[in-house]
């Protein structure tokens, strides 16, 4: 009776400790969302009355040539920096893994750009790009180099690409490191008496193990890269010429001070469903291969 009575006593505690972070959720989560869903069908500008509009801003929304062409551009930067990403951080998790010497510091330095927030990378990575590099590009008379990168509609996205692939390397290859932590030394000493070795021993032996991990990382990988913001509100502000224009820059930029708040929800909205789509599709994909493994 008494074992009863004081496991009742526990499971109250962890209800009164979830209340409140249930609460916190649901004011600041789950409550602009549901705001935002309604906005979606008036005309509100943010301030002011508003008039609800059923579906306009959906069918608008498929017909604005700027908010295809930042969902084109959003994808086509997530799609390179997702695979640039992991395919750089699956390369140094194995160099770090490996026995070699002060790896634990090596490990501690490459996690540094992951602690530093994305808005003073961009800071730091923009007067990079406008002053040092452009100065070192005509001491040296390289041309490619003499002007920003941020300046040309044709090289602004690639230098976001850079910096926020150098940003996210860290994260993903911490995670990679622990994916390989778990592939026993039997495995490879098997492999050894087959005589696998080499990439076949990578793609035969350690990739299959380390598939979870793998799903993990791309699965973040994306989520982040086509949410991405802070870099390039620091770098470009969307520009040149709305080139660089990401789908979460243009609903902050034109919902908050541009009065589209209510046509911007709508795009929110869409956006929402976009990436939880996409997420489901790419576990389904991993998932089926770990499956066959």
């Amino acid at each position: 009776m008494n074992k009863k009575k004081k496991m009742s006593d526990r499971d109250r505690t962890f209800l009164l400790i979830t209340i409140p972070i249930l609460l916190l959720f649901f004011c600041f989560n789950t409550l602009p969302l549901l705001k935002g869903f309604l906005y979606s069908f008036t005309n509100f500008k943010g301030y002011g009355s508003y008039d609800f509009v059923k579906l306009r801003n959906y069918i608008d929304l498929f017909q604005d040539a700027r908010v295809g062409k930042s969902y084109l551009f959003t994808f086509k930067f997530a799609l390179v920096s997702t695979i640039l990403v992991n395919v750089l951080s699956l390369i140094l998790a194995l160099g770090l893994n490996s026995r070699i010497k002060g790896k634990s510091a090596l490990r501690g330095i490459y996690f540094i750009p992951n602690v530093l927030g994305g808005l003073v990378v961009g800071y730091i990575f923009s007067y990079l790009f406008t002053y040092i590099l452009p100065a070192l590009g005509q001491a040296a008379g390289i041309e490619a180099l003499s002007t920003s990168l941020l300046s040309g509609t044709g090289t602004a996205w690639f230098a976001i690409v850079l910096v926020c692939s150098w940003q996210s390397i860290a994260m993903n290859t911490i995670i990679y490191i622990s994916g390989l932590q778990t592939v026993p030394e039997d495995v490879y000493e098997a492999g050894a008496i087959d005589g696998v070795s080499g990439w076949k021993k990578f793609w035969s032996l350690t990739f299959p193990l380390i598939i979870p991990f793998f799903s993990i990382n791309m699965v973040l990988c994306m989520k982040n890269f086509l949410m991405v913001f802070d870099q390039i509100m620091a770098l470009t502000k969307g520009g040149p010429a709305q080139s660089t224009e990401s789908i979460s820059y243009l609903i902050y930029n034109n919902g908050m001070s541009g009065g589209q708040f209510g046509f911007q929800s709508a795009n929110a909205f869409v956006f929402f469903i976009v990436i939880v789509a996409i997420s489901v599709i790419q576990m389904r994909i991993t998932g089926k291969k770990e499956e066959q493994l």
